[in-house]
């Protein structure tokens, strides 16, 4: 008797419907699985056969065929125990129909019959409930986080015994789960007024936020550099319920979901130490999973030190800035992973960290520049903002009481993206960081006087076509935030004042643009 069981399996981050089929007939007792199968998914033959019997149920020996369909698509993973053992118990008969054809079933079986939690639920059920599924059972432990989706039934079984029972209406079927997202718990964030001084990299940082820019801060070591970088998730508005559920696929599928929040609320927040491999960073491996580039997806990828990390590593950073996407080729198949996140970096300007303060410093200029090129310049031009950081003043450090600055800075932001999202409303894109060039020439028309300044400056050679667009992209943020309808000298002055490090230290940019526009940039030490 042919029986067909929904299953869910996973194809990168997204989820995909599965279905398992299983015959029963006349012949030599045998268990034979087809489908493109890994090798933890046809060990499930000996897993289910044992908690089978385990829970009580005698299975005359036949000639079974297993088929999981469809067959182009490599299946992984314990995940299919459940319908595997469901699939068989109702080719044999021993269960009625009623639950079977819009259902699904995922989990791990013990050869005790328990049935074990597995990773990437939420994309299973998000998958299932796509496909038009009524009811979805699932491992106890995992039955929190399927019930984030919504539209489907999602009921939680701990055994194989209790699930059949439910199945042949011995048991009532308990009330769904319902996700009650107010029951999460707020907690404390750290806040800029931590951070004394530093108003011009604060300021920076706000820029960074509001137009969702990729920030590099630069000076001493402990100046506030890793504190100004932890402290901007907190000022980004909220995330949507599409960005939630987005952030939680990819780490429930990394198995990094935390079960007692299954869907994340918070905007991410990486800092991978510099030693981190080129795999660990934009993911991977044999059975490919998310790097850190996609878990800070929709939020923070924050790399300390960055001369540090290794030339091949950073490297990896370039596609997935411009394309937000990771793909990742490997003979079992070809993976995506989504990557939309802002790239905060930090260093030291040498390798003593003091210079150009020549009373520290002993770091030759050489030296400096050796320092510095470990960064290549197409990364550095996919960096938008570089805010420099200097030594804060002993009174500064001793005012005992400062008022909170992220609420005041967070309504900033949000109030400049609502501006950046009626501009760019059904263009697809949502950020000032993300203009095409035929965007960067509508919204950031300059006057004539300041068109032939960028014009001389880029003829000479300072800077790229890239670098050019993003001091553009700059300057309407900075203009947003001043409520501008047009850019004006100082708001293309102060993005100018924020170039990369090789530009600010020994460049014409910075000297050329305090001679000739607004002058609001950092002073600078001697």
């Amino acid at each position: 008797m042919l029986k067909k069981i929904y299953a869910a399996g996973l194809i990168g981050t997204k989820g995909v419907l599965v279905r398992c089929e299983a015959d029963v007939e006349q012949g030599f007792p045998t268990i034979t699985f087809i489908g493109s199968l890994a090798a933890s998914v046809r060990e499930a033959a000996d897993r289910v056969r044992t908690a089978l019997g385990n829970s009580g149920f005698r299975l005359e020996p036949r000639r079974v065929t297993l088929n999981l369909s469809p067959a182009e698509l490599r299946k992984e993973g314990c995940a299919y125990d459940v319908p595997i053992a469901v699939a068989l118990l109702a080719a044999y008969g021993q269960l009625p129909e009623q639950l079977l054809t819009d259902t699904l079933f995922a989990g791990e079986l013990s050869l005790s019959g328990e049935i074990l939690p597995v990773r990437g639920v939420l994309s299973m059920v998000r998958c299932a409930e796509a496909a038009g599924l009524k009811h979805c059972f699932l491992p106890l432990e995992n039955l929190r986080e399927g019930s984030v989706i919504g539209g489907i039934d999602c009921y939680g079984v701990s055994t194989l015994s209790e699930l059949v029972e439910l199945l042949r209406g011995k048991k009532d079927l308990p009330a769904p789960a319902v996700y009650a997202e107010s029951s999460l718990s707020s907690e404390d964030t750290p806040d800029f007024s931590d951070l004394a001084g530093q108003e011009l990299v604060k300021r920076a940082t706000l820029l960074a936020a509001g137009g969702r820019h990729n920030i590099l801060y630069i000076g001493p070591a402990g100046t506030g550099k890793s504190m100004i970088a932890a402290r901007l998730p907190h000022i980004l508005p909220a995330m949507s319920r599409e960005e939630r559920l987005s952030v939680s696929e990819i780490y429930s599928i990394s198995g990094l979901l935390p079960s007692d929040k299954p869907l994340m609320t918070k905007r991410p927040y990486r800092s991978p130490h510099h030693t981190v491999t080129g795999l660990a960073l934009s993911g991977g491996g044999q059975k490919p999973r998310p790097g850190e580039i996609s878990l800070a997806h929709e939020g923070v990828l924050f790399l300390d030190e960055l001369p540090e990390y290794h030339a091949a590593t950073l490297e990896i950073l370039r596609q997935p800035l411009e394309e937000h996407l990771v793909h990742i080729s490997r003979v079992s198949g070809n993976f995506t992973f989504p990557a939309n996140f802002q790239l905060v970096c930090a260093m030291n300007p040498c390798k003593c960290g003091f210079w150009p303060d020549r009373n520290r410093c002993r770091c030759t200029e050489a030296q400096v520049r050796t320092y510095l090129s470990h960064i290549s310049k197409p990364l550095l031009d996919r960096i938008d903002l570089c805010a420099e950081t200097e030594s804060v003043p002993f009174s500064a450090l001793q005012r005992k009481e400062r008022p909170k600055e992220n609420p005041a800075m967070q309504r900033a932001v949000e109030r400049v993206r609502n501006i950046q999202e009626r501009r760019f409303q059904g263009s697809g894109i949502h950020f000032n960081a993300e203009m095409t060039p035929a965007q960067i020439e509508a919204h950031c028309s300059l006057c004539r006087e300041d068109s032939e300044f960028l014009e001389a400056l880029y003829n000479s050679g300072a800077m790229s076509a890239r670098a050019l667009h993003k001091l553009l992209k700059v300057a309407r943020t900075a203009a947003d935030f001043d409520g501008a309808p047009e850019i004006q000298r100082s708001h293309l002055a102060e993005a100018l004042a924020y170039r990369s490090p090789e530009e600010k230290y020994w460049g014409s940019i910075s000297k050329l643009a305090r001679q000739t526009l607004h002058p609001v940039y950092p002073k600078r030490r001697n």
